[in-house]
């Protein structure tokens, strides 16, 4: 089955392989540990060690150390036992996997956030095995791609497939050059401004694209960020559309922009995109939205997003070799308005709604940009985050992730803060320490998801049972439908309403609601044409 790789947010370079080894000098005196960051999408990252038997004796047992900079913070982790006091975490073996042989290993991972851990100890000694006052704590560099946390396969859908219209008779022919078409239905006069960037799969590089289809890598940039280039590509009037040129192997952004053009940055670590959530982000008063795509060997997927904000109805479709169109996205009649009120009718969330002086409103922020922001309480969401955790303190929650896998699953239980879960076996394969109203936002932090087969698939379903308001009730996740959702107190009034206002229901309101298949997403495996219509608002 295929992995579904999510598109990049903010700031960053990226390398030809995201994996960052800490080379750390091995003694036959006594055991030693290396750390490797995995990923790191800009929040969060994974991170994974190694503890290697190079002593003389067999061990019955490891211990590995480190202490945490100000503001790091450990979520899940796997293979281990792990114990915090203060800034200082310890990693300790399970039961299963303590004894290695002389010239064994163990690995064992966890996710985080904040800065990476420091001063590396494995039994109490230096983990490079050298024994020595003056020896330095290592550290470990941050490598942060430009993608955010990884996804795994979604379960069964549960509600229904994009809309499908008859084949067409005038498809083009199978290209390594996609034409999307932008199309400007939204009744309103001021120029549009396209801009198609993203990064080469083949190359790992940034870069942008202009209209025919060529893909660039940025270059320059500096220690204080400095303006990109400009871009822009000519988007179609009011009524009229605008086709480009989509260049396989490519995944990305495209964006939109009313009246004015967007103001990108280059740092020397890559582009910094709009954030307009952020104090003093210069495209805080541009109306502008985006869809994200993926174009590779797997076809075309293409999804509207209001991860981050809500702000310009669009409709994505794709038509295939077949001529059937796929298409989804689309509001209500007046839905765009009705999520605005709604939004303004909260007393927890109506600050979200931006508006500009002249009236225009601009965007609806996602609660965890609008908390970031100052815009409503950080704390939101922990009275029912706090009753669903110590729900399973007294009984099991059941997750089965993949919807064509039945019998792979796991059982939770909660002890104090943290939730452990074991597979068929007995045996515990994942832990996640009870999350921040923050982190069920972002799904990040205590909920990050690693890019496997067993703890990521856990967090993600955790993070879409509480941003949806299931866990603790429905004791088998995923489980239910679109109606069972948002139906907790304190609720993600945000997601509720956007969904409510598609005419199929589906919406990216976060970032794992392709749990349970309710994403804004459509895909073809031989992509002929893509269209982006933006609609009446």
């Amino acid at each position: 089955m295929r992995k579904r790789t999510l598109l990049f947010t903010v700031v960053a370079a990226v390398a030809a392989a995201t994996t960052t080894w800490i080379a750390l000098p091995a003694s036959a005196a006594a055991p030693t540990a290396s750390l490797r960051t995995v990923s790191d999408w800009g929040s969060g990252w994974q991170d994974e060690v190694t503890v290697s038997n190079t002593g003389a004796a067999a061990m019955t047992a490891w211990k590995v150390e480190f202490d945490l900079p100000a503001g790091a913070a450990i979520g899940s982790y796997w293979e281990t036992e792990m114990t915090v006091s203060g800034r200082h975490v310890t990693f300790a073996n399970r039961g299963w996997n303590g004894a290695l042989a002389v010239g064994a290993k163990a690995t064992f991972g966890f996710v985080g956030s904040g800065g990476q851990p420091t001063g590396c100890k494995v039994n109490g000694l230096p983990c490079n095995g050298v024994v020595s006052p003056t020896t330095a704590a290592p550290t470990t560099p941050t490598l942060k791609p430009t993608t955010v946390a990884p996804t795994t396969v979604a379960p069964t859908p549960t509600t229904v497939a994009p809309t499908t219209t008859a084949p067409k008779a005038d498809v083009p022919p199978a290209s390594n050059l996609l034409p999307v078409t932008v199309k400007n239905n939204t009744g309103r006069s001021e120029s549009v401004f396209l801009y198609l960037l993203g990064v080469n799969l083949a190359t790992g590089k940034l870069g942008y694209v202009n209209a025919a289809g060529t893909f660039t890598a940025w270059t320059g940039g500096g220690t204080v960020p400095v303006p990109a280039p400009d871009v822009s590509i000519a988007g179609p009037a009011n009524g009229g559309s605008t086709t480009i040129k989509m260049p396989k192997g490519l995944s990305g952004r495209l964006y939109m922009s009313f009246g004015q053009k967007l103001d990108f940055r280059l740092t020397t670590d890559g582009l910094v995109q709009p954030a307009p959530w952020a104090g003093g982000d210069p495209n805080h008063d541009i109306l502008f939205d985006w869809s994200e795509f993926t174009l590779d060997a797997g076809g075309l997927f293409l999804n509207s997003s209001q991860v981050d904000m809500f702000a310009v109805p669009h409709i994505v479709s794709v038509t295939g070799g077949t001529g059937v169109t796929l298409s989804t996205g689309e509001l209500k009649s007046g839905g765009r308005q009705n999520v605005i009120n709604a939004v303004k009718a909260n007393g927890d969330f109506a600050k979200s709604v931006v508006t500009r002086a002249d009236g225009t409103v601009l965007r609806v922020l996602a609660p965890g940009k609008a908390a970031d922001a100052g815009l409503m309480s950080p704390t939101y969401l922990d009275s029912y985050i706090n009753s669903a955790w110590n729900a399973y303190a007294s009984k099991t929650l059941t997750v089965v992730p993949f919807g064509d896998q039945p019998n792979n699953k796991f059982s939770g239980r909660t002890s104090g803060t943290v939730m452990n879960f074991t597979d068929t076996t007995g045996k515990t394969v994942a832990s996640f320490n009870k999350p921040s109203t923050a982190n069920v936002w972002g799904c990040d932090g205590a909920l990050g998801a690693p890019n496997d087969q067993v703890v990521g698939p856990i967090a993600r379903t955790l993070c879409a049972a509480l941003t949806r308001g299931t866990l603790g009730t429905l004791d088998t996740q995923p489980s239910g439908t679109a109606a069972d959702f948002y139906k907790n107190n304190p609720a993600d009034v945000y997601a509720k309403v956007i969904h409510e206002n598609m005419i199929d229901g589906k919406a990216y309101a976060f970032a794992f609601d392709d749990v349970q298949n309710q994403e804004s997403l459509v895909h073809d495996g031989d992509p002929r044409t893509a269209t982006i219509t933006m609609t009446p608002f």
